[in-house]
């Protein structure tokens, strides 16, 4: 029997992968399952009663492009920040960056990149929304480079995070925002912080890989996200029951007395994603797993479709 050293397994960190692969990690650095976010951009549209003018159309789905690349630049940097934390994640050591398939200089390529073509096509919209844009952009900055590792301040960049979309959404197509849809957006985003905080607490690395998590406690994170998670619901339902709202909304068959019958998705929603916040802990992320949940899903649709209907008082023939 020979003496020589048996051959090393094949890892991720050894030799070059191939372009498709290459090209693939691209893809999956820019996260664009998470563009599903940017979908708080054209809320303002919706519920503004404008989904049927082109031009608002128009300026929405370029807002909602522009922040699309916007996010998957910060999501980039993010990874380039995090990468040797992310290494001994059980799950995040599989990310292109820090596996190895996407290169250093690559992924600060893509981060110059996309936020170029964000830039130029945020000028092509209202100054206001590129002005929105930007300050997107830094708050990530400064979110990825320090602002994370401070306990609740990390959650409340998220959360400004979700605002910004909304308002740029409303300036993108010069649409008012009202301060119901503002708050909501506020409270439910830190909920859904919250409980990306609260899922974190069931990895044995999680202090190692996230520094702001040793300053969290699970039930501090248990009354925020019970607090901020009914807080939503109830603007939400205080929004539907506004004699604004009804009047705006008001229609000769009274559809707009059964928006606040809509409020029931919301609370199931909120009911699910602790539910998966709690139990799914080999999950990445808890917002990565709802939109993977067939009942979450099932359930978000529906209260869309009883919205669109409520608010463009569609009837069936």
């Amino acid at each position: 029997m020979s003496d020589s050293p048996l051959p090393l397994a094949p890892s991720l960190n050894t030799g070059q992968p191939s372009v498709l692969r290459r090209s693939f990690g691209v893809v999956r650095t820019m996260r664009p399952h998470q563009w599903v976010k940017n979908l708080f951009v054209v809320a303002p549209v919706v519920f503004a009663k404008q989904l049927t003018d082109p031009h608002v159309i128009k300026g929405g789905l370029a807002a909602f492009a522009v922040f699309c690349l916007l996010a998957s630049a910060v999501y980039t940097l993010n990874d380039l920040v995090d990468v040797e934390a992310d290494r001994i994640h059980p799950v995040k050591r599989r990310r292109p960056i820090a596996s190895g398939v996407v290169p250093v200089w690559l992924a600060k390529a893509m981060v110059c990149g996309l936020f170029v073509l964000a830039i130029a096509g945020a000028v092509l919209v209202p100054p206001t929304f590129a002005a929105v844009a930007l300050g997107y952009f830094a708050l990530n900055v400064a979110y990825s480079f320090g602002l994370k590792k401070i306990a609740y301040l990390d959650v409340g960049c998220i959360a400004t995070g979700f605002v910004l979309r909304v308002l740029a959404g409303g300036y993108a197509t010069r649409t008012p925002v009202s301060g119901y849809m503002v708050a909501c957006t506020a409270a439910l985003a830190l909920f859904l912080g919250f409980g990306k905080r609260m899922h974190e607490f069931g990895n044995a690395n999680a202090a190692k890989q996230r520094a702001a998590l040793q300053r969290y406690s699970p039930k501090v994170l248990l009354v925020a996200m019970s607090l901020t998670g009914f807080a939503s619901v109830a603007i939400y339902v205080a929004y539907s029951l506004d004699e604004h709202t009804r009047a705006f909304f008001r229609s000769q068959d009274g559809l707009e007395n059964w928006l606040w019958l809509t409020s029931l998705h919301p609370l199931l929603g909120v009911l699910r994603f602790v539910l998966l916040a709690r139990t799914r802990r080999n999950a990445e992320s808890p917002t990565q797993e709802m939109l993977r949940d067939t009942p979450f899903m099932l359930n978000l649709v529906v209260w869309m479709l009883e919205v669109i209907v409520i608010v463009y008082r569609i009837r069936p023939t």
